[in-house]
Formats: C-alpha cells, structure tokens, sequence
C-alpha cells in the first residue's frame, strides 16, 4: 500500500473517497482534544489521589469514546488532518500513560509493559526512516485500530479486577484475554506498518537509481 509523500499535497478525491481537510474547530477535534485531557486526569486520580474507582471512569470513557471522533468526522464530514493526528495521538498517550501508571502500582508486570513499549520503539524507527525518504506516517490500518480497542478496553478492567473482590476472579481473566489479544495484534500490525515502510523505501530506492542511469 503507497503513501504520498509528507511534502506533497493530499490530492482531492472522488467516488466516496475521504480527502481531510484544514479545519481545526470541528467537534471531532474537540472530542480528541477532551480525550487528552483525560490522560493527565487519570494520572492523578490513579497514582496522587488513589481515587480508582473515578480512574477507572476515566479510562472507560477514554476507552469507548475512541471509534466516536471518527465516526463523527465522517458523518459530518468533519475529517481534518489535524484529526487524523489528533486521535492516534490519544490513543498512545492513554496506552501509554496506563502502562507505566500500572507498572508503577503493579497491575500488570513490567515484561507486558517492555513489550508494548518494545513495539513502540519500532514503530518510531519505522516512522523516522519513512520521514528520511519524504513520507508520512502511513494510514491507521484496522489491525492497529483493533488493538488499540482491545488495550483501551482491557485497562479498566483490569483496573476492577484490583478494585472488586466479588468480580475480581472473572474481571481479571476477561481484562488479561483482551490485554494479551490486544498485545498480539499490536506487534502484528507494528509489523505490518515496518513491511509498509519498507516497500515504500525500496521503491524510493529503485526509482533513484532508475533516474541515475
């Protein structure tokens, strides 16, 4: 699958193709914005105030709020591409901040989070290498989408399962089944991202080289 270059403009489509536009005050965005917003919230209410019950609040609002921008975007015909960072920047940041916030009180072990983390790092390689040859990031892929789901949807009940004694048994087995399949498809569409990467780079390399001769 090709990428345009980030140089290059995104060209306007046609037959039921989505074009993002330029704007910024769209209620999309301000539903990504408020989803932000709730990383730092759930920081303090999990880790200075040990509020977990209004934690685990904020992190199924965050979570079930995350197909809700884009749904919106697209019904509206609100897409924007300021939108289209918005949102994959939230879900990282929610992911990310609950996992050191739960290492850190030891709701799930250090290797799960070294393993999340671990893909992160790849995919950041992955992305600088794309900008070295004028590309983007590439297109969100539903793999990626279905696990970020399975993760957002994970986390508070994993977080129930340390709060409830009478559901902590049945909690925690249904939040780690969602955590463990959110983790495989995480690494699989990393995977898929590096193939992606490394398609468009060899291609950049042909042409140059098409052109030398």
């Amino acid at each position: 699958m090709s990428r345009r270059p980030a140089r290059a403009e995104q060209p306007h489509g046609s037959g039921g193709v989505t074009v993002a536009g330029d704007q910024v005050l769209t209620l999309p965005n301000l539903i990504s914005a408020v989803r932000l917003l709730g990383v730092p919230l759930f920081l303090y209410l999990f880790l200075v105030a040990e509020a977990d019950v209004a934690a685990i609040v904020v992190l199924a609002l965050g979570g079930t709020t995350d197909w809700v921008d884009g749904w919106i975007a697209r019904r509206l015909g609100q897409v924007s591409r300021l939108g289209e960072l918005l949102d994959p920047l939230a879900d990282r940041l929610y992911i990310l901040a609950t996992l050191l916030a739960f290492t850190a009180r030891e709701v799930v072990p250090w290797q799960f989070t070294a393993a999340l983390l671990a893909r992160e790092a790849l995919l950041l390689g992955s992305l600088a290498v794309l900008r070295r040859h004028g590309y983007g990031p590439p297109p969100v892929h539903y793999v990626g989408k279905t696990a970020t789901f399975l993760l957002l949807a994970a986390f508070p009940i994993l977080l129930l399962a340390q709060t409830a004694g009478a559901v902590a048994t049945a909690a925690s087995a249904i939040g780690w089944g969602l955590a463990w399949w959110g983790l495989v498809l995480y690494w699989a569409a990393g995977a898929m991202y590096v193939v992606q990467a490394g398609r468009l780079v060899r291609a950049v390399r042909a042409r140059s080289g098409g052109a030398a001769a």
